[in-house]
């Protein structure tokens, strides 16, 4: 998914400062937020420390792709899936931050796309020759490939591991190998430029424009909630948008049996990042429901961060409540997964409706869905 940048100016956008609800009942007031603080809980208590985190699970998971390579057991197979659930719950927590850094390394592009293209893995394997690199391999590698590498192989955990083992397996040992690099030196690259140096450059860009780090982050993460967490991981699978069931979209669909769990890590991950929650211990500091809380924002009568955080709450109440997502997509129509997509959506027009029109912050992206 692309972004396509437009301007968006509406009636609804009103001054920093105003107190505003449904009814038409703006009293501006004089209130301004620093949002220099913002800035600095983001990165110094969340961003960063997400990046360090997800590149010492990385390196774990590198660590067990040799183990595995230098010894293909069953055992060591399940010791390699389990540093890669681990990994992939950590990437949850960072990947709406693809700004600065991590837009310039691609990192979402390279190490989450999905559905896998298991033929042009079997393809570069087969070869022996490919380029990580390349554009035209990131549905080959990154998370989706070792989900198909270490359960879509074969049927079986023995069979899986007889692929490792047989006239191929030193092609198919290379590939977990290289993919696994190719993510380690990615996470590295982000978690380095962050610390040092681009910490400095977004916590300075503390203004109100639509290049300021506040506005642009915003963005990226609405951006994220709506286009890779709702749509990605529900919507897609769902058919919501092409009226066709897509199990084969599901996240980690060779594994089968996670993918709510990684979306339910990404909305906590979401939530937690609204009320500027530490990564590192959880306790809160300034955040978009402290900056919304300053401005008094106020929709139907009741405060709009509250209002976000129930709708939040509701949300995962009812995705919890349902079966794997695997499952659930198995029943014609999914009526409980749809419902619990629909609590899912109702947290965007919150978002780039209420919540950007309070920071009069413009969304610079368009919604392609049809919702």
């Amino acid at each position: 998914m692309k972004k396509l940048i437009v301007l968006f100016v509406g009636v609804l956008l009103v001054a920093v400062g105003c107190s505003s609800d449904d009814n038409g009942n703006n009293d501006p007031q004089d209130i301004s937020f620093d949002r220099a603080p913002l800035l600095i809980n983001w990165a110094d208590n969340t961003i960063i420390p997400g990046y360090i985190d997800f590149s010492g699970e990385v390196s774990d998971l590198k660590n067990a792709v040799g183990a595995f390579n230098g010894a293909p057991s069953v055992s060591n197979l399940n010791g390699l899936r389990s540093e890669w659930l681990e990994a992939y719950t950590t990437w949850q927590r960072i990947s709406m931050f693809e700004n600065g850094p991590a837009e310039s390394a691609g990192l979402r592009f390279n190490v989450n796309i999905y559905p896998t293209n298991a033929t042009l893995i079997e393809e570069n394997i087969a070869n022996g020759t490919y380029d990580l690199g390349l554009s035209s391999n990131r549905a080959a590698k990154g998370f989706p490939a070792l989900d198909y590498l270490l359960y879509g192989l074969a049927a079986s955990d023995e069979d899986i591991v007889a692929k490792y083992e047989g006239s191929e397996g030193e092609a198919y040992r290379n590939y977990l190998r290289d993919i696994t690099d190719d993510m380690k030196a990615l996470a590295d690259q982000v978690r380095d430029e962050w610390q040092s140096g681009f910490r400095n450059t977004f916590v300075n860009n503390d203004g109100s424009s639509s290049t300021a780090a506040v506005d642009r982050l915003v963005n990226d993460y609405i951006f994220y909630y709506e286009k890779h967490l709702r749509a990605g991981k529900m919507g897609i699978p769902l058919g919501v948008f092409s009226g066709t069931i897509l199990p084969e979209n599901l996240e980690a669909f060779y594994n089968g049996e996670i993918s709510k769990q990684l979306f339910i890590e990404g909305l906590n991950a979401v939530q937690d990042f609204f009320n500027g929650r530490s990564y590192a211990n959880g306790t809160e500091g300034a955040s978009l429901k402290s900056y919304l809380n300053a401005l008094n924002t106020v929709k139907d009568g009741t405060n709009l961060a509250t209002l976000i955080n129930d709708q939040f709450n509701t949300a995962r109440s009812r995705v919890q409540a349902l079966q794997s997502f695997q499952q659930e997509l198995e029943n014609n129509p999914p009526t409980a997964m749809l419902q619990a997509y629909d609590e899912v959506q109702k947290v965007v027009p919150l978002f780039k409706v209420d919540m950007v029109s309070a920071m009069s912050i413009s969304i610079d992206f368009v919604d392609a869905d049809g919702d």
